[in-house]
This record gives C-alpha cells, structure tokens and sequence, in this order.
C-alpha cells in the first residue's frame, strides 16, 4: 500500500525534473498546439469508445489518460484521484506499455519505407505527440539516426506530460461533482480530492528550468524517479486480484487499440499540417 500511494505520488512529483519551461519554449506554439489536440481528442475519442463498449469508468479514464498523456505514469497519476481498484490500474498500464512498445518499433519502420510525407521536423513532432511512454518516444527517435527528429520528439513528448497536471485537476472537479450529483454524502467520496502532488510536479519543472543542480544530480534523481516509479508498479501487481483482471476480458484492450489508431493515423495527419 505505501509503495503504491505514497511512493507513487512522490514519483510522479520529480517525474518534473525530466524537463524545464525552456523546453517549452525551444519546441515553439505549433508543436504546444498539436500535442493540446491530441490529449484532448484521445480523451474524448476514449470517453465515448468507452461508453460503446460498456467498459468501466474507471478502466475507461485510466486506459484514456495513459494514451493521451505519457502513458504508465500518467495512469499511475489518475489512481489516486479515481481512488479506483488496483486492478483496473493494472489493466490500463498493460494495455499502453504494450501499444507504446508497438509504437516504438512502428514509426521508425513507416519513416524508414518512406510511408511518411513528413520532414524531421514534423515527425519529431508526429513521435512526441503520439507515442505512450517517454522511453518509447527516445527509443523511436533515436531509431532515425537523426538528431532533429530526436531532440524534437522528446521535447514534444515532455510538453504532453505537463499536461498532466492540469488534466488531474479539471478530474479531481469531475469527481467531485459526479459524487454530490449521485448523493454520495460520506465524506472521503463528496470532496473534491486535490491532487496536490500535481502541483508539486509543476513546482519540480519550475525549479528544474533554474538549471541550480548539475547535470549528473538530475540524471541521479531521474534514474531514481525511474526506481520508484517500478516499486509502484510492481506493488500494484501485489495488489491486483487476477480473477477480476480477467473478468474485465478484452475490451479495456481493444479501447487501447482504437485510440492506438486514432494516434497513429490522426496524428499524422494533423502533424502533416505542421509547416517550418
């Protein structure tokens, strides 16, 4: 319980000190632009897939949270605001780890057989909007042997993952109001539940942009971040029941695969429009 609650929300707090406010500004408004509709567009595409498949809420959100933003921490992230089952966590960081992981190898192959009409400026783009994790956005930018392609995915990829924070406060008010207008009176349930560990990520990348630590502390506490981040995961593991991760059958997977689709070929094309 405490690797999976308090450990988690520490990790996802100096998750921050993977990127800096200059990154931001280096990647210039369009990339910020695209990477907005692509989160809100995988959100809603998720919201509504899910209702047609009459999936869990909450298998729903997580699954949406993780395509749309930076996929395992992003699930992680949205836990403890849903306060949902463990193993519904569970379900969704499979389905992203594994569609990240066929992200990965998938458009390095596509740019390579020239599938693709874009310049190394838009598929760095293309890449670090709509790849899951940001491992998988640095393994398949730097699968391109081209130094453009992979700073700019990466910088995109980390605009995605300060979207998290607000994406956890607009859903803690989401919460919130769902449980009043469904008369849930306890106290732990009616509350709006502020994800203050959000804040506290924003505070990390506010801190981070002074460059104050050296390099080598960063990539100390990155690799640590990456440690605890594992320790969550697997705690989570310890907690899920099984039999009702197969219950839940296949269709928290085939929500994964349309929002898969929908990064892939949307995201192409809205990446294409992209002019330098």
């Amino acid at each position: 319980m405490f690797c999976s609650k308090q450990i988690l929300r520490g990790a996802i707090i100096f998750y921050g000190f993977r990127l800096t406010f200059q990154h931001i500004v280096a990647v210039g408004p369009t990339a910020i632009i695209v990477d907005i509709i692509m989160v809100l567009s995988v959100l809603l595409l998720g919201y509504f897939a899910g209702r047609m498949l009459k999936l869990d809420p909450h298998i729903t959100t997580l699954t949406s949270a993780g395509s749309a933003i930076c996929g395992a921490a992003a699930v992680l992230g949205t836990e403890p605001v849903l306060k949902n089952q463990p193993h519904k966590t569970a379900i969704a960081v499979s389905t992203v780890v594994i569609f990240g992981t066929i992200s990965m190898f998938l458009y390095p192959l596509m740019y390579k057989m020239d599938w693709l009409s874009l310049n190394p400026h838009q598929m760095g783009i293309y890449i670090g909007s709509t790849v899951h994790e940001v491992a998988h956005v640095v393994g398949a930018g730097n699968a391109l042997n081209n130094p453009v392609i992979a700073e700019s995915s990466v910088i995109v990829k980390m605009i995605r993952v300060i979207l998290l924070a607000p994406f956890l406060l607009i859903l803690s008010m989401l919460v919130g109001r769902k449980n009043r207008k469904q008369g849930i009176e306890t106290a732990e349930k009616s509350k709006i539940t502020i994800p203050w560990f959000a804040f506290g990520f924003l505070i990390v990348i506010g801190f981070n942009s002074l460059n104050l630590l050296p390099v080598a502390v960063v990539d100390g506490i990155n690799r640590a971040d990456n440690f605890a981040l594992t320790m969550a995961m697997t705690a989570l593991g310890a907690e899920t029941n099984f039999k009702k991760f197969k219950q839940s059958g296949i269709k928290p997977f085939v929500l994964a695969f349309i929002l898969f689709i929908w990064l892939v070929v949307g995201g192409y094309f809205i990446s294409s429009l992209v002019q330098f």
